[in-house]
Parts: structure tokens; sequence; C-alpha cells
């Protein structure tokens, strides 16, 4: 079967490239704050161990998000990463609805927005199930490994 399209075989960077960027950045953050702020919220949401899952959650979306990034092992990486989107999904989004923008007022001081729902969440898993359908492309270091493998 060949493409339709020769760029097709691309498709995958701009998923990789969103859900890397996404994960690491929201590592940072919580880095930022200090993982104690975050291990906090993880206590009042009433999760078990919130020291050991801070970390985890912390070392998962860095390490996820890298992995990501580099087009490296995706298919592994995508479990963990999945199962922190379910949490959050359960945890934080549900009661919120499904949107992500929810737009409650527009003030002097600006837009006012009330707390998002689990629709990026679900954006992020989508990417990810694709990307494990795809593959991470040509352009990863998934490829270059496997190119200097062969005989």
């Amino acid at each position: 079967m060949t493409d339709r399209w020769p760029l097709t075989r691309l498709a995958p960077l701009p998923l990789r490239l969103i859900v890397g960027f996404g994960f690491v950045e929201h590592g940072l953050a919580k880095l930022a704050r200090g993982p104690d702020s975050f291990s906090h919220i993880l206590h009042a949401l009433g999760m078990p161990f919130p020291g050991l899952l801070a970390s985890a959650t912390i070392l998962v979306e860095l390490l996820g998000g890298v992995m990501m990034l580099a087009g490296l092992y995706l298919s592994l990486a995508s479990v963990p990463m999945a199962v922190v989107l379910l949490v959050a999904i359960f945890t934080v989004h549900l009661p919120n609805g499904f949107s992500s923008i929810k737009l409650q007022a527009v003030t002097a001081a600006g837009p006012q927005f009330g707390q998002p729902g689990y629709e990026t969440d679900l954006l992020y898993l989508a990417c990810l199930a694709a990307l494990i359908a795809l593959g991470p492309g040509p352009l990863s270091l998934e490829a270059v490994l496997r190119r200097k493998a062969r005989p």
C-alpha cells in the first residue's frame, strides 16, 4: 500500500511534539511549584501515598514527554502517560464536564474561566492511541536506531 500523499509518513511528528511538549510543560510546572505542593493537592483529593504519586507523576510527565519528543519507545511511554491522564479525568476533571474552556465572565481584568473539564485529557489519550498505531515516524530517534541496527 502506498501513501496517497508522501508527507503522510510525517503525521506522527506534530502529534509527538504537542503531546511531548504538553507533558514536559506540566511536569516542569509541578517541579517549579515544588513536588510537595503537588503532593498536598493529591492528599486533598484523597489519593493514597501522595508523596510517591506526586514524584511518579512528575517523572512520567517529564520522561514520557521527552520520549515523545524524541520519538523513542512510544508504546512503552504511552502506558504510564495514559494512566496519569485517566487518573486526572476521574479525580479532577470529570465533575467539571466535557469542555476544557468555561468562559464565565469578561471583566475589566480580562476573561474569567471556570475549572476545565476532561476534553483536553481525551485529546491527549487520542494522540497517544494514534501514536501507538502509527509508530513514531521517520523523524524519530527510534527510526534512527532501527536504521543503525540493520546489517
